[in-house]
């Protein structure tokens, strides 16, 4: 029987290219996103190899991802495999200067909408007695860098919580993974700046940064092992990036 897996932030970067791989390799998909046109355009893509089902609103709103989730239909309610992928940085500044506005959707996307999906799925998971959870989290979740303040703690939280989900589900069946990237070549720093592109481009330049589909495969190998095998925490960079500020540009 095909496994079914749900993902949010499925529309761009590291969730789009995770969706890429599960559809090609068969997995049943459930694409979680805020653009609805992007999230319609992916569908299609998919369908060609899988079955897709999806889901329109924003992590942040806890109604909508309770009855969006509560409501799919009996096809897709059990799912088997759920990717906490949706998460954005925005502002680069010291904490004196930084903005609430900003503040509350790093948290409210990066932390409080990773619980609240992962609240919705897990009943169906502790009853079947199976499943598996994979939260994205960051370099930034292991250590701290300048300006990064806020951004780098939603990020801790991201490490708290999967290291707390896995001993609370300890027994259960379900296995917790966290995937930590560095510098990976997405539009978060187009959000990080603001659309300020040319900004936003200089982040990659001079140097080979990882790209979405590195981070797909590692999620697609995280879920594929034997069932006594859980990878529990794993951290990547590419090999310029030796941390969140020393990197090797040419």
């Amino acid at each position: 029987m095909k496994k079914t897996a749900l993902i949010t932030g499925a529309t761009s970067g590291i969730g789009k290219a995770t969706a890429q791989i599960f559809a090609e390799k068969g997995i049943r998909l459930i694409l979680c996103g805020r653009r609805q046109e992007r999230l319609d355009n992916l569908a299609v893509e998919l369908q060609k190899h899988t079955e897709v089902y999806i889901l329109n609103f924003d992590v942040r709103n806890k109604i909508q991802v309770f009855e969006s989730i509560n409501n799919l239909s009996e096809a897709f309610s059990e799912i088997d495999i759920l990717v906490n992928n949706a998460g954005n940085a925005h502002g680069l500044d010291p904490i004196q200067d930084g903005s609430i506005e900003d503040w509350d959707a790093m948290l409210d996307i990066n932390v409080k909408g990773l619980l609240y999906v992962t609240k919705a799925i897990l009943p169906g998971m502790l009853k079947r007695g199976s499943g598996h959870i994979i939260n994205i989290g960051s370099t930034a979740g292991k250590e701290v860098y300048p300006n990064g303040n806020v951004y780098c703690a939603s990020k801790h939280a991201v490490d708290a919580l999967n290291q707390g989900m896995r001993i609370d589900l300890n027994g259960k069946g379900i296995k917790v993974a966290a995937i930590n990237p560095g510098m990976v070549e997405t539009e978060f720093s187009e959000v990080r700046f603001k659309g300020d592109t040319k900004r936003a481009s200089k982040v990659y330049q001079g140097f080979t940064p990882l790209q979405p589909e590195d981070i797909a495969e590692i999620i697609w190998f995280t879920v594929t092992r034997p069932p006594h095998v859980n990878i529990a925490d794993l951290t990547v960079m590419c090999l310029d990036q030796a941390s969140s500020t020393i990197v090797n540009k040419q």
